[in-house]
């Protein structure tokens, strides 16, 4: 297709990627994660039934998907919000994203009902891109199946990940929410894992020592943890027990690069509940035992380890061992 020809829907696209007013304006203090209906719902499993059965069961739940805990576990830590604060707005708020076909849409709001989820924000965005809807809802989190769309997003600053299914799923609190993340490539930048990979844990060891007072930049997560740290400190301001309860589990060692790591929590003014460093050690075991309602990783051999052990997670397509090693070399 020649550059010069553009199409009607493209024409629109790009211009709202540059519109600059949210359509959906948020709450200072609210945090707005935007979830497609294909990890919220087991959408696969609802086609599998149709092909087979050849008709729709409109009038039954659709089957909770990969990113259902982590939603309904967001409900709670709400509604105790709102115990505390009656006319709180910062909140935990959700933009459904989907590209169903919109006689699908009746079964995914009688579903949402059914489950007890507070899901106000509906945007059925086609199967183009969603980085200007993403934009527009001023989403501080984006989870989908779809890889392209979260590294699009990604691209664009937007903290995103892409949730992959748990076929045997760890038994999950119901009364906290529970967020684990790496640290390099996610929370912080991959400016050390550069190192790493290009010349050796022995040159990053190295490294992380004599930079151990310089703060690490900031990951694509970074601003996630801190809107979710601000929630924490509605709950820690009154002296109560938190139900959200967030996790460090990092490759790196405690004096291998450890301590850079704390230094630059405390640079940001943030904190995590736990931190966990396993210098290189299987992050699955650990992962088992904390059973988070999501952990979001860099390298999916760490996604891979985690999930066979039960555990829900998100692949944040972000730094060097995201690129194809062609480009890394």
């Amino acid at each position: 297709m020649a550059s010069s020809e553009i199409t009607e829907e493209s024409t629109a696209e790009l211009h709202f990627d540059n519109f600059e007013t949210p359509i959906a304006p948020k709450p200072n203090g609210a945090i707005r994660i935007a979830v497609s209906s294909q990890t919220l719902f087991n959408m696969k499993k609802e086609r599998q039934v149709y092909e087979e059965e050849g008709q729709d069961h409109e009038d039954q739940p659709l089957l909770p998907g990969v990113a259902f805990p982590f939603v309904k576990a967001i409900m709670t830590v709400n509604s105790h919000l709102r115990e505390l604060y009656p006319d709180c707005k910062e909140l935990f708020e959700i933009v459904l994203m989907t590209n169903n076909h919109p006689k699908d849409e009746g079964r995914l709001i009688n579903s949402i009902n059914q489950y007890g989820l507070t899901i106000e924000w509906f945007c059925q965005s086609g199967s183009g891109s969603t980085v200007g809807y993403l934009k527009a809802y001023m989403t501080d989190l984006y989870l989908s199946e779809d890889s392209e769309k979260v590294k699009e997003a990604i691209e664009e600053r937007i903290a995103a990940a892409t949730m992959l299914a748990c076929d045997n799923m760890n038994k999950l609190s119901d009364k906290q929410l529970r967020i684990a993340f790496d640290g390099d490539a996610v929370l912080f930048s991959d400016e050390s894992e550069i190192i790493t990979k290009r010349q050796g844990l022995d040159a990053f060891i190295d490294n992380e020592k004599k930079l151990e007072n310089k703060p690490l930049p900031q990951g694509p997560l970074k601003g996630f943890l801190e809107a979710v740290w601000k929630l924490q400190q509605k709950f820690y301001t009154k002296r109560l027990s938190c139900p959200i309860r967030t996790y460090l589990v990092t490759s790196r060692g405690a004096t291998g690069g450890g301590v850079r790591a704390l230094k630059t929590f405390k640079s940001w003014g943030l904190d995590v509940d736990e931190a966990m460093f396993l210098s290189g050690s299987p992050k699955g075991p650990l992962l088992q035992t904390i059973r988070p309602h999501i952990f979001f990783d860099d390298q999916m051999s760490h996604i891979e380890g985690a999930r066979e052990l039960g555990t829900i997670a998100a692949h944040v397509p972000y730094g060097i061992w995201s690129q194809p090693s062609e480009l890394t070399t």
